[in-house]
């Protein structure tokens, strides 16, 4: 494939990079994009995956000719970003995308600076902070808008607010250092600029100044200490348990070091669900910074000797606590002696300038709204450099009326049998109430009658690209990086991943039933175990021809063909996902048990993806915004 001179004419580039880039949907999608006078230059993709790399790499280098990149490795890693920076070798980046997971963020007890646990978003902050680029793009499911009453959501924005501009770091600390020097006391002012360095410094020096943190903590606790018996002082379980913790709060390596270990012996033993698992889980929160800090803070309330009502008790406990917020939750206590200061207006200046991105709010994207046939709603959170328009919405590509149905994106695949692998287009079934549905569009999904207009099947059998590119090389089909390596791989097929499952008749009869009831009810599985085809299946859902398909799922029986009563092939789901025909999914068609933490066959990669034409949406309004 090579790209088209008259397309590259009078357009400038946009260099994008993909994290957790899976199949690739977001690449397709922003490859597919491009203005008057934009494209996307797609430099690099990265996944903890082979099979996401070799599904990349045979779309990408191969059939498209492209010299991107990819780069397989844990975003966890600490070699990541070095071998990121290595491949990237000095190449600027203008917008990143990556759809990491939330699911084990910790809303108490995070330490965005030191903490090593499986908080794949902050790592993937970690990457804007180092590339700093003009646009980034974290989506996830919508569900995290109302995770913990809407203080997940709130967190990622802090963590994103907490991305900061090293060149006004030094404005910054000498305003504050001013400010401070009229507001606060002599400890808290140099607890505050501490923390404001620990968190805005590179890793070595950033471990300096908690070290410092800690031993303007530990004079502290000395200064209050004097003031009691000192039997007291060197017997008492509260003091010991608040200087045994502060001990336990500065070793934050070791800590980690424990954490991951217990992490890795639970994997290695597969401990879940049994006996095991709360006894380690408890022992892991003993060690978590919230349970030191809430620790450390009830021995200094329970101590009687300690006058609680004084400015040296006060002022220590807000300091411990001050320890474990980050920037953004850092800068709210600023505030407030910035207001004693009567200099909120200068503080402010200060907390714009100091920001480097800015993030109007979560964006729901609903896919049908982009011509995908399909209700699936996503977060978006457009971070936008604080020198790029803010982008707050992605407007829709196709009104109400125009959304694709199952039946417009899928019809023409309806004609392959039971246990059959089709490797080419066949005859169709033809379903009179729904022909009326099948309508030419333009791509991206609005209705046309134009001379190059075509209906959404056939736009994914043409496919989408033919405005910047033409085919050198044929889509093809290898099972493992070592065959495509070894050349071999198979380049006859026309149509690829239109393959059923060989069902028995029990099966058959059973999806058949479920298809005439339309719906998996009470009354669907009564039937069903009166019949003895009852099945230990939590949900089946039958696909409506003539409306959009609920959210591709990586399961590919939770589906039922609306008209041949059987699963969908990985083919059919890539076309509810609105993936071209063209596009190749490698590697094993399915897996199941243990094998699905390590493998990513090819239901899981198209389930998992974003959708191309909702992705290609996003990237021109980022075309349409950036400078």
């Amino acid at each position: 494939m090579a790209e088209k001179k008259e397309f590259l004419k009078g357009k400038k580039p946009v260099t994008f990079l993909d994290l957790f880039a899976g199949a690739g949907g977001i690449s397709e999608g922003f490859l597919q994009a491009y203005t008057r006078d934009k494209y996307f230059k797609f430099v690099l993709a990265s996944d903890i995956n082979e099979n996401c790399e070799l599904t990349h790499t045979v779309r990408y280098n191969h059939q498209f000719g492209l010299d991107t990149q990819f780069l397989t490795e844990d975003i966890m890693s600490p070699t990541f970003i070095p071998h990121l920076m290595e491949k990237l070798n000095g190449q600027e980046i203008d917008v990143v995308t990556g759809g990491p997971s939330c699911q084990s963020f910790s809303l108490s007890g995070r330490r965005k600076r030191f903490d090593k646990r499986d908080n794949l978003f902050l790592h993937y902050l970690n990457v804007i902070r180092k590339l700093r680029p003009k646009y980034f793009v974290m989506e996830n499911v919508k569900g995290l808008l109302t995770k913990d009453k809407g203080k997940f959501k709130e967190a990622i924005i802090r963590e994103i607010r907490s991305i900061i501009d090293d060149s006004n770091i030094p404005a910054f600390v000498l305003y504050l250092s001013k400010m401070l020097d009229k507001s606060a006391s002599t400890f808290v002012k140099n607890c505050i600029l501490t923390k404001v360095k620990i968190e805005v410094s590179e890793k070595q020096e950033a471990v300096l100044e908690r070290d410092n943190y800690f031993a303007l903590l530990e004079s502290q606790f000395k200064a209050i200490t004097r003031k009691i018996d000192y039997r007291l002082s060197k017997s008492n379980i509260n003091i010991a348990t608040i200087r045994h913790g502060l001990t336990l709060l500065k070793r934050t390596d070791e800590r980690n070091a424990i954490f991951d270990a217990i992490i890795d012996e639970k994997t290695h033993a597969d401990i879940d669900n049994d006996f095991f698992v709360k006894g380690f889980n408890n022992f892991l929160s003993l060690i978590d910074d919230s349970t030191i800090i809430n620790t450390i803070l009830s021995a200094i309330e329970t101590f009687e000797e300690f006058d609680n009502s004084t400015a040296e008790v006060a002022e220590f406990r807000e300091m411990i606590k001050l320890y474990a917020f980050t920037l953004d939750e850092t800068f709210d206590v600023i505030r407030s002696y910035s207001k004693i200061h009567k200099s909120e207006n200068e503080f402010d200046n200060q907390l714009e300038a100091i920001r480097l991105y800015h993030v109007a709010r979560p964006i729901v994207a609903h896919s049908s709204n982009y011509g995908v046939p399909q209700n699936r709603e996503r977060v978006l959170f457009i971070g936008c450099r604080k020198d790029q328009s803010l982008i707050d919405d992605v407007p829709p590509t196709v009104s109400e009326k125009e959304k694709v149905t199952v039946y417009e994106a899928i019809h023409d695949l309806d004609f392959i049998g039971n246990g059959r692998i089709e490797t080419s287009y066949g005859t169709r079934r033809i379903i009179e109430d729904c022909e009326p549905l099948i309508r030419t569009r333009e791509a991206q999904g609005k209705l046309s009658c134009s001379k190059d207009a075509h209906t959404f099947a056939e736009w994914s059998k043409i496919g989408r690209f033919g405005h910047r590119f033409t085919f050198s090389c044929d889509p093809f089909y290898v099972r493992s990086i070592e065959d495509l390596n070894n050349n071999l791989f198979c380049e006859e097929p026309a149509l690829y991943n239109h393959q059923t499952s060989s069902q028995g008749n029990d099966v058959k009869q059973r999806l058949s039933i479920i298809a005439k009831h339309g719906v998996y009810d009470d009354d669907c599985k009564e039937e069903l175990l009166q019949l003895g085809l009852d099945s230990n299946k939590r949900n089946y859902t039958v696909l409506n021809p003539k409306g959009q398909s609920p959210t591709v799922v990586t399961m590919p029986d939770d589906f039922i063909h609306y008209a041949a009563h059987r699963a969908m092939t990985v083919r059919e789901m890539a076309r509810l996902q609105s993936f071209d025909d063209s596009f190749v999914f490698q590697g094993k068609r399915q897996t199941g048990g243990n094998k699905r933490k390590t493998e990513i066959p090819q239901y899981t990669l198209v389930g998992n993806a974003v959708p191309p034409l909702m992705a290609r949406a996003i990237a021109n309004t980022i075309l349409q915004h950036i400078k």
